[in-house]
Parts: structure tokens; C-alpha cells; sequence
């Protein structure tokens, strides 16, 4: 059985087949840095690691790219709330963010980038996306033409009424007086007071939010991927803008074959996140409960099914983290393991991987693996093909 992944543009599980026969490149929208990592990140980043692994296990080659966004608005009003240096500030939040990657044993993608570090792109790309007629300049500012653009909502399937609503919700302007339609979203912002800026033939400003991944991407991966991931609340504006502005500027679609997007984390039964203030901390958790065991429980959950955190199940994914290590120190001790792979749990394994990355049976089969005893090599391999630590 091949991979299966499920589709985002379309809402289909479809067989994975990447651009390029052996190599698959991959892009996910990284964190902005202004604050502490809690568990929705986490369950975004793990997941999206332990799908590189996987990749590699099945003999592709992964490129696999994420980004900071370094420069934004929360950035600066919180750097300029706490006073401080609104790069250094990002740097900080950057380091304590990897810091927690690197404990949940989360690799490093093969590029890092930061969203300043390719500022030079961005501006390439917004010149030919005004030469070409679908982008315009505006009060300084340069907003991209959404009519340019039919197909702009074929991510997402939103109404244009739906698509303003969220709009107001995630931090847009669908009432600003300088667009042509409420919709039109801002490639370049003119230069505002004391704000960090950058010359450009359009004007002094700093780039829009959803420009910088486009240009990160084609800078690093060319005209089209294989699999751009992220949360799901990304999917409208931020995914949905990228596609209209990558193919517009490139003119090859799709942009990227396969978009996947990590369900919303709840907590008090709300979703997750920085600005209601309901953040459970990787670093706390950190505290109580071994990698391996914070790792278990965010990849007990399927990826696209929302699921909200309780102390309990924390506290049971320890408990069957313990025991699995257990097991695996005891055997270890008697050298009583077989030295051969269990073919037959390795392709039950395989089988739910392949069908759309259902990690949480892959974590039913190493558990009942391991309940049959004297079976620890199999359980550390398929394990480490998930990116504990073993």
C-alpha cells in the first residue's frame, strides 16, 4: 500500500506522489516570535517532523523548509509594549521556541529562514506581480488584486461574505479605504513612523505577512511543492493568499500539489492561543514529563481532528511511555531480544501510516507489540521512525 494524504485543496485523501519522483520539499509556516511555545505548536511542529521521518523512511529525499516571521505587527507592538529592541525581542522568542523543538526531539528543517533574510525576494516578486497587472500601488502601500484572480477561495471553499468575516477576526482590514476590493490583501505596507523599513522601487516599507512565505518558497524550492502544512487557521487568509500570489507571479499551479493542515488544540474548551490567554507550556510540561511522554500524547491525536488537552491524558501517556522504556531497558539487560524485524508488525505499522498519517494506530500497534514481550527491537525501530528517543 502507498501513502495516502489527505488534500486540503479539494478535501480528498489522494495517493501521495511528489513532484519529483524521489525527492519530496516540503514548506511549514513557522511561529512569529513574540511569546512563550505552547502545546498547539507543538502539535503542529511534531507532527509535521515525525511526516519528515516517515518521508525518509519510505526512501524519499526531504527538503524540508520552515520559516520565523520575524517581522510583523504583533512583533513590534509587543517589543514596543516591553520596550525593547523589536529584532532582539524576536530572537529571544526564537531561541525558547527552538529550545523546546529541540527537547521534544524535533529536527531541524534543512533551512531555517528568517522572513528578513529574504526581503531582496520579496521585493522580486512584488515588482512582477505589479508589471503583470495584479497587483497595484495604493497610499503607499501595495495591495494584491484579488479579481486578478478568480480562483482565489479554492483553498478554503469560503464564500466572499465568510472570507470578510474572518477577515476582521485574524487581524485583516477588510475596511481599509486605499483597497480597490475588501478582499485585496497588502503585499507591501509604506513606511509608518519609527517602523523597521526597506527600500524598494514601490516605496520605503516592509513586507505583508502572507509575501513572505511565497518568497521563501521560491526561493528555496522553486515553482512548485509537494506539501505546504500548517494549522488549520491558516488555511484563510494565509494559505489562500499564498496561492494566488505564488501562481500568479510564476504562472505554474498548483503551487503546491498537497496542503495539510494540523487540527486546533483546545483548552477550557476554547482553542488554544496567545491571545485568549488559555496556553498550556511545552517548557512547564517540560517540568513533569519526559520528551518521549509529551511527544506520545500529541501524537496520539490525529492530525486533523480536534482534540482538547486534560492533565488526565497526560498523565496516561506517561504511564505508557514508562512502561514501553521499561520493557525495552529489561530486554536490553537479558539480551533476550531477536535480532530480526517483526515483518508482519512492521507492515501493520507501515499500513497505518500509509493511510493518511494515522499515527495514533501506529502507537496502538508499538503498544500491543510491546505487551507480547521480547519484541523491543521492533518497538525501538518503529519508534524511532516516529522520533523518540529510544
Amino acid at each position: 500500500m502507498q501513502l495516502k494524504l489527505f488534500n486540503s485543496l479539494g478535501g480528498k485523501t489522494k495517493m501521495f506522489r511528489p513532484v519529483k519522483r524521489r525527492t519530496v520539499s516540503m514548506y511549514v509556516c513557522g511561529i512569529t516570535p513574540y511569546d512563550v511555545t505552547h502545546l498547539g505548536h507543538a502539535f503542529t511542529y511534531v507532527f509535521f517532523d515525525a511526516l519528515s521521518r516517515y518521508l525518509e523512511f519510505l526512501g524519499f529525499r526531504v527538503i524540508y523548509i520552515q520559516n520565523i516571521t520575524n517581522i510583523d505587527d504583533d512583533i513590534l507592538k509587543r517589543a514596543e509594549k516591553e520596550k525593547k529592541d523589536w529584532g532582539q525581542f524576536g530572537d529571544f522568542w526564537t531561541k525558547s521556541y527552538l529550545n523546546d523543538m529541540k527537547t521534544l526531539n524535533v529536527r531541524m528543517p534543512a533551512h531555517y529562514v528568517k522572513a528578513t533574510d529574504s526581503i531582496p525576494e520579496m521585493i522580486k516578486m512584488i515588482s512582477a506581480l505589479i508589471k503583470k497587472g495584479f497587483a497595484y500601488k495604493s497610499d503607499g502601500n501595495v495591495y494584491f488584486n484579488i479579481r486578478k484572480f478568480p480562483q482565489y477561495g479554492k483553498l478554503s471553499g469560503f464564500t466572499a461574505k465568510q472570507m470578510v468575516l474572518l477577515l476582521r477576526e485574524r487581524g485583516g482590514n477588510p475596511d481599509d479605504p486605499f483597497k480597490r476590493n475588501n478582499l485585496d490583501f497588502i503585499l507591501w505596507q509604506g513606511k509608518r513612523g519609527a517602523e523597521p523599513s526597506w527600500d524598494a522601487p514601490f516605496g520605503q516599507g516592509r513586507p505583508g505577512w502572507h509575501i513572505e512565505c511565497s518568497a521563501m518558497i521560491n526561493q528555496y524550492l522553486g515553482d512548485r511543492i509537494d506539501i505546504h502544512g500548517g494549522g488549520k487557521d491558516l488555511i484563510f487568509p494565509h494559505h489562500e493568499s499564498e496561492i494566488a500570489q505564488s501562481e500568479s507571479f510564476t504562472g505554474k499551479h498548483p503551487f503546491s500539489k498537497y496542503f495539510m493542515h494540523t487540527a486546533m488544540v483546545m483548552f477550557m474548551g476554547e482553542k488554544m492561543s496567545k491571545s485568549l490567554g488559555n496556553l498550556v507550556l511545552v517548557s512547564d510540561l517540560l517540568k513533569r514529563y519526559s520528551p518521549n511522554a509529551i511527544r506520545w500524547m500529541l501524537l496520539s491525536h490525529k492530525y486533523r481532528l480536534t482534540w482538547e488537552y486534560t492533565a488526565d491524558e497526560m498523565n496516561d501517556a506517561k504511564i505508557r511511555m514508562d512502561k514501553i522504556e521499561r520493557h525495552i531497558k529489561r530486554l536490553d539487560a537479558k539480551n533476550n531480544d531477536h535480532n530480526a524485524i517483526n515483518k508482519k508488525a512492521m507492515a501493520d505499522f507501515s499500513l497505518a501510516m500509509n493511510d493518511d498519517m494515522d499515527i495514533p494506530a501506529a502507537l496502538r500497534i508499538i503498544e500491543l507489540l510491546d505487551n507480547e514481550g521480547n519484541e523491543s527491537h521492533t518497538v525501538r525501530y518503529m519508534m524511532s521512525i516516529l522520533g523518540f528517543r529510544v
